[in-house]
């Protein structure tokens, strides 16, 4: 007789016929049981959002997830709803999609109200069971019609479309990765998918590891699968990209605060400086060069022995005094925090640690030890509300006491030096529902980023907190900016440190930037003044190097590039509204700060492939140069007409256009009708009040609405109604344009006047313009343009105008 039972324990299984579909009541929840006893549960979460969520055994686990601020996702409400039986299926229907449960197998198809098949199951949901941990490994293989596109997962250092393409989601340290690496430090298992040029999404809300199939292994099939843990997923419609990542974020996942203004400055770190002379003079060497810094950052040198919430007797006798005294000339203090607690009977933090029960243990009891940078280490469980209290309050010292205004968590994936991370078998308190490492791996980072922020937020107070992670899970965007790791410095990670940020920030976490210039390795002058160039355009703005490799301050390179990467850095500062405006879009409506190509024009197929060119806020358009000796490049500019920023050139969009692009320059452009904020220079974002801002108004026959959000730039006075939305609705004809100002909020701002810069009219003298605010007419000066275009026309009206216009007069006939 052959025993086949282990052969039969590998098979994969199905769901049944259904037997029962009921209504909870009071709900707007849809079950459906099937005869081998599965179970689907449909949520209506809004009129776009579906929640799909299966048992194998008609028992659902307790709701709870670590992607949403409450546990479980909040509904949204159904303005319409309806549910019919039919002969073979069930269908629900909201104001937006219809979903279709077969009553065969529980085969689903997702439409939107014209009928146009978004997402239908191929095998649909299936498993097998997994002898060796007891999980289920629950599968999900879906139909991809031909020319569906698909974008999003975080972190992954591909070609932005990821048609054709498999991820795996495993937090992992991978240092010095390369373009196809896989996988990485974060963890956001959420994609867009673009079909007959409508978008939907889908979060697959599982912390276990997982792997994403597009269309990969089959050309017509895209799967999705984890190795434990519930088939729990979301569809999202939108049916544009920005709607569907908005949703997300804004819907289910959640948005962060505000930043204080100045963590949109620039930051200049290594390993390491040290010691406090050092860390001194480059402050110092800042100032006298008058190259904008709000930022200086400690890695893990700065402590004793490596030892967290720990100063160096040695290197940094007194931490108070020289944070202090590096405030006083602009620069806010930044430390690095591992998870790693050295095992010492001598230090406090271990020995309080140990004695509360706070570090993680093993399946059998035994406290968890791995070695990082101090040795042996435990580790505490950031998944546990009382740990992460006691973590939270460790920071007193070095915030309230000290003076430390950020801290960098580092080595969270969680990372150990025997095996990358930690047994499978450590187990986790999970805010009351028990795991072990498999499930909780992929959300360490982002807990500890959680508990990090709450102590940093807590001693930082009435100031707005600052703390970088480099591992998360979706989700994580509520507590912490972010970083794509030990990039190298190669014009390859040029190129993906530009795709990984757009990726990023349309997964949900726009507070992200790169290692500029590369950690791993030395950039010559020219690598680093491109990505100096490119970064000036990403939220989190950083120079970071491994200190084996070289000096990479901007003077590091000569005094030619020197002078290049202060005029990117002081580009960045005057374009900071700009920055803050799209920041305060992400934070009140989910929307991306950086945004790819097929975000800006989905209805243009041109895009879809198309992974250089992102937006920037609403009017913004750039495309970095990533090749070395180039003096320009090839680039697509969306429909409509755009002027080139450094000569107010205009083109038609919808084409390929040539971007003229020496070093001083990157290929930047500006949509016709917008008006673009500008603040004056300063050597850190709080140098001095704004005495007058800048507003580069671009012609256009047509309109165009433009929005400039300012508050105090930190403290949170702003939920208080502090603060200014300035709405610009531009409007233009061949002889005239009009700019109209809506303002609501009740900050008032420091400056009394807008300086009007006019761009893409032809060329005039003064005597050619008429303007007036208000009715009240306003001189008209020709000046210099400040990129050295044509001379631009300029004027100065009261901030607070609500229609401002300007007329060309004909010159007078000989």
């Amino acid at each position: 007789m052959v025993n086949d039972l282990a052969q039969k324990g590998r098979q994969e299984f199905y769901p049944g016929r259904v037997v029962r579909a009921e209504v909870i009541p009071g709900t707007a929840d849809f079950r459906f049981s099937c005869d081998n006893g599965v179970v689907l549960l449909v949520q209506v979460i809004s009129d776009k959002i579906l929640r799909f969520r299966y048992s194998t055994d008609g028992h659902f686990a307790p709701d709870f997830s670590y992607a949403f601020e409450q546990g479980a996702p909040q509904r949204q409400g159904v303005s319409m709803l309806e549910f019919v039986e039919k002969d073979d299926h069930y269908r629900l229907t909201t104001s937006r999609v219809i979903c279709i449960v077969g009553k065969e197998g529980l085969h689903v198809r997702v439409l939107n109200r014209s009928g146009v098949v978004l997402m239908e199951y191929e095998k649909g949901f299936h498993w097998e069971y997994d002898w060796e941990s007891g999980n289920d490994i629950v599968k999900m293989s879906q139909q991809v019609q031909p020319g569906v596109h698909f974008y999003g997962l975080g972190d992954k250092p591909a070609n932005m479309n990821l048609r054709g393409q498999r991820f795996c989601n495993w937090g992992s340290d991978t240092y010095g990765y390369e373009k196809g690496s896989d996988p990485l430090y974060k963890n956001i298992p959420f994609f867009l998918a673009l079909h007959q040029k409508l978008a939907y999404g889908l979060f697959f809300d599982n912390s276990f590891k997982s792997y994403f199939d597009f269309a990969a292994e089959r050309a017509d099939v895209t799967s999705f699968w984890a190795h434990g843990g519930e088939m729990n997923f979301y569809f999202i419609y939108g049916p544009t990209l920005t709607e569907v990542t908005q949703d997300y974020t804004r819907c289910l996942t959640g948005t962060p605060e505000l930043p204080p203004l100045w963590a949109l400055g620039y930051h200049q770190c290594k390993w390491s400086y040290y010691p406090e002379k050092l860390f001194r003079g480059i402050g110092a060497e800042f100032r006298k060069r008058q190259i904008p810094c709000d930022a200086l950052y400690l890695d893990i040198d700065y402590m004793d022995g490596y030892r967290c919430f720990t100063w160096s007797p040695e290197h940094f006798p007194e931490p108070e005094k020289m944070v202090r005294e590096l405030a006083q000339d602009g620069f806010k203090t930044i430390v690095i925090i591992d998870p790693g607690i050295k095992i010492d009977p001598q230090y406090p933090v271990w020995k309080e640690g140990f004695e509360q029960g706070h570090f993680c243990r093993r399946a059998d009891g035994p406290l968890m030890k791995g070695s990082v940078w101090p040795g042996l280490c435990h580790f505490p469980d950031f998944t546990s509300p009382t740990v992460r209290e006691w973590w939270s309050g460790l920071f007193k010292g070095l915030i309230q006491d000290v003076g430390v205004r950020g801290v960098w968590n580092d080595m969270n994936e969680p990372a150990v030096f025997e095996k990358g991370t930690f047994p499978d078998d450590v187990r986790f308190d999970y805010d009351g529902h028990r795991a072990s490492h498999k499930k909780a791996h992929n959300i360490y980072g982002m807990q500890m980023a959680r508990a990090t922020n709450e102590g940093v937020k807590r001693f930082a107070y009435p100031n707005r907190p600052f703390t970088i992670t480099r591992s998360t899970y979706s989700g994580g965007q509520r507590y912490s900016s972010g970083w794509t790791g030990d990039n190298i410095a190669s014009w390859e990670h040029l190129w993906l440190a530009n795709i990984q940020c757009q990726r990023l920030s349309i997964s949900g976490f726009s507070f992200v930037g790169s290692d500029v210039g590369g950690f791993i390795n030395t950039p010559d002058g020219e690598l680093y003044v491109r990505w100096v160039a490119l970064a000036a355009f990403h939220p989190f703005f950083r120079t970071h190097s491994s200190g084996d490799h070289g000096d990479q301050e901007p003077w590091s390179f000569g005094e030619e590039y020197a002078d290049l990467a202060k005029h990117f850095i002081e580009l960045r500062y005057k374009l900071l509204p700009v920055m803050y405006t799209a920041f305060w879009q992400y934070v009140q409506q989910g929307t991306p700060i950086l945004r790819p190509l097929a975000f800006l024009d989905q209805t243009d197929a041109q895009n879809y492939q198309r992974m250089a060119e992102f937006g920037l806020g609403d009017h913004l358009l750039v495309c970095p140069i990533t090749q070395a000796g180039a003096d320009g490049r090839w680039m697509y500019l969306p429909k409509g007409q755009w002027y080139y920023w450094w000569t107010d050139e205009r083109k038609d969009g919808a084409a390929e256009v040539w971007a003229p692009a020496g070093l001083e320059r990157i290929p930047l452009y500006v949509r016709a009708g917008a008006v673009i904020p500008a603040r004056p220079v300063m050597q850190y974002t709080d140098e001095r009040p704004v005495a007058e801002l800048t507003l580069h108004v671009y012609h256009l026959e047509g309109e165009e609405t433009s929005t400039l959000y300012e508050d105090a730039g930190d403290g949170y006075g702003y939920q208080n109604g502090e603060y200014t939305v300035r709405t610009f609705v531009t409007t233009g004809t061949v002889m005239s344009l009009k700019v109209q100002q809506h303002t609501e909020g009740d900050w008032v701002p420091t400056w009394g006047t807008y300086r009007v810069v006019l761009h893409g009219l032809p060329p005039l003298t003064a005597e050619q313009l008429t303007a007036a605010a208000d009715g009240a007419t306003v001189d008209v000066r020709v000046l210099p343009s400040v990129t050295g275009g044509q001379d631009l026309p300029q004027l100065i009206v009261p901030s607070g105008f609500r229609e401002l216009t300007i007329k060309t007069v004909a010159p007078a006939k000989k």
